[in-house]
């Protein structure tokens, strides 16, 4: 192996840490200095990772946990989302999206300066890897219907409904 390509290897390799919650086995990521991934239902590892709770990760977590029992409404973490410039204009949308609230696609759509893109919302939605933190679970059709969620449209109820519960609390 060339010190060249360990190098690359330390340089690229993430930390993935996974934990038992209410919605099932929940992994999050960093890449040691941003958080990277918040997974439901992982069904497999992710290449170049390493198991191993940074102090990040371990921090993500408590946030996580506050947020399930309610004690937290807004996540303050360094975030670094992979995605194309729509894709990030979605995912900085949706974090605009106050707890407790939805948004439509059709909504979020005319927020990033494109309101016949209603698909490619959902597209941007889709390919969020920071499920929760990037809310995704707040985005509804326009008739008030659930739709898609990659954690599962229970998981999707479950979020909405806690968000409810303790909005005003």
């Amino acid at each position: 192996m060339l010190l060249s390509d360990i190098t690359f290897r330390s340089v690229c390799m993430k930390n993935i840490f996974y934990y038992k919650t209410e919605l099932g086995n929940t992994a999050i990521e960093d890449n040691g200095k941003a958080i990277t991934g918040l997974y439901l239902n992982l069904e497999s590892d992710i290449e170049n990772t390493r198991i191993y709770e940074t102090p990040l990760i371990k921090e993500a977590s408590r946030q996580l946990f506050e947020y399930l029992t309610g004690k937290r409404k807004i996540f303050d973490l360094p975030l670094a989302a992979q995605g194309t410039e729509f894709q990030q204009a979605v995912w900085d949308a949706l974090q605009l999206i106050p707890y407790g609230e939805t948004r439509s696609y059709k909504d979020i759509a005319a927020e990033v300066g494109n309101p016949k893109a209603c698909r490619a919302v959902g597209m941007a939605n889709n390919r969020n890897n920071i499920a929760i933190i990037i809310p995704c679970h707040r985005v509804i059709g326009a008739n008030g219907k659930l739709i898609g969620y990659g954690g599962g449209l229970d998981k999707k109820a479950y979020l909405l409904e806690l968000e409810k519960h303790y909005a005003n609390i």
